[in-house]
């Protein structure tokens, strides 16, 4: 990505510990940094709309509205941005209208890292 601009990157999700790592796999990864956090849904769709990510990282299990409906409104309002879902669910156990929110993808936590960001933003 050498020579085009960062992609900037909204992490959301409610817990501390996750948000932290979240930030040090973006600034791992070439291209991407960390534009802002939040930790409700609410949040998440406000600095949405206030930052204008390219890629938005998406815990579902989120305080106020979850983040599957906080998907469905950031990708409904900003089409052009990528929301990746990640938390904890084996991906045969998501819940209802995580297949259908307007996610790019779901990633369980365990398996976040620099290449997934870097696999799904080739992919876009």
């Amino acid at each position: 990505m050498t020579g085009e601009p960062s992609v900037a990157v909204l992490i959301v999700d409610d817990q501390a510990p996750f948000r932290n790592a979240a930030r040090a796999v973006i600034s791992l990864t070439d291209g991407f940094e960390v534009a802002g956090e939040a930790e409700t849904g609410e949040d998440a769709v406000r600095m949405a709309a206030e930052l204008a990510p390219g890629l938005v990282l998406m815990d579902i299990n989120l305080p106020g509205i979850n983040g599957i409906e906080a998907t469905r409104q950031i990708t409904t309002a900003r089409p052009e941005t990528v929301v990746m879902l990640l938390s904890t669910y084996r991906e045969e156990d998501l819940p209802p209208g995580a297949d259908d929110c307007g996610a790019a993808s779901y990633v369980n936590k365990e398996q976040f890292g620099p290449d997934v960001v870097e696999d799904l933003w080739a992919k876009r």
